[in-house]
């Protein structure tokens, strides 16, 4: 009764401090579609929580009084925030709340158990606009460097300078919003979730995870090389309204299929290598 109150206090109290915070986090997911895939960080990381229901039954808890000065430092770093007027810290500093909650009121095995869905929800936080810009405009260079040479390797031609691409017929921009960007940051968090379903091994969900970056990086390129050529063959409408909307939806779903592929084959490869280590092992043992 006494740790229902608590969690129900500390609860209302996290509303009040943070309802500004959240307000504007789900306004930046409704109106921004490079992270508009936050709306399903919470429900993940809730449904991750729930299913080691089991585990967290069995753990002892040992309130960890380590919790406290975490959760003093997150509510300072979320005033620091607000006066620096800092989208990231007052939303990076929830979490803090939130660990230090766990921490203090459950203990560390608390943590350790929930310590993937936990990590899960640092997928819903925007990264601050300079570290986005840093990466959104080498993307877009890299995107129309790919896309340029895809489309000569197809005897198209072309001439590309720094993001634009001019074709004979009509001049192609690869715009921050089709650097790749939002589809590296939804096919990261898919990778993520998807390899901790498909495999429980750390070394697969960690190879998912790091060839989401490559396989958006191409994938992407592809779809500007795509979009290019039916501009050139077609017509420059080609290249833009429903044509290149759907091509976004397509690419996904390819880059999601090479993700499958690379599950498989990283899969398949660390079985037979764990094959032969077990073999030995045994005859050692024998």
């Amino acid at each position: 009764m006494r740790l229902t109150a608590a969690v129900l206090a500390v609860t209302g109290t996290f509303a009040l401090l943070y309802h500004e915070v959240l307000a504007k986090l789900l306004h930046d997911w409704s109106t921004d579609d490079n992270y508009s895939h936050g709306f399903l960080i919470v429900p993940l990381a809730l449904y991750f929580s729930w299913e080691r229901r089991g585990d967290l039954a069995k753990a002892p808890r040992r309130p960890n009084l380590l919790g406290l000065p975490i959760i003093i430092g997150s509510i300072a770093l979320m005033v620091v925030g607000v006066l620096g007027a800092e989208l990231f810290l007052t939303r990076i500093s929830m979490l803090g709340v939130v660990l230090g909650f766990v921490l203090y009121v459950f203990g560390l095995p608390y943590v350790r158990i929930l310590g993937f869905p936990l990590a899960l929800l640092l997928l819903m936080i925007p990264i601050p606009a300079i570290i986005f810009n840093q990466i959104a405009f080498p993307l877009q260079l890299l995107a129309s460097r790919f896309g340029a040479e895809t489309l000569m390797a197809l005897d198209v031609p072309v001439f590309r300078e720094g993001n634009i691409i001019v074709l004979p017929h009509t001049v192609l921009e690869v715009a921050e919003a089709c650097s790749g960007i939002r589809s590296l940051v939804s096919l990261l968090t898919l990778g993520i979730v998807y390899g901790y379903l498909a495999d429980s091994r750390l070394g697969v969900r960690l190879t998912l995870a790091a060839a989401t970056i490559p396989i958006a990086i191409v994938t992407n390129g592809l779809r500007v090389a795509g979009t290019g050529f039916a501009a050139h063959v077609f017509s420059p409408a080609a290249a833009e309204g429903f044509f290149h909307t759907f091509s976004g939806w397509l690419v996904f779903v390819a880059a999601f299929a090479m993700l499958v592929v690379v599950q498989l084959l990283v899969s398949r490869m660390s079985s037979m290598i764990r094959r032969p280590a077990l073999a030995a092992q045994v005859r050692w043992q024998a």
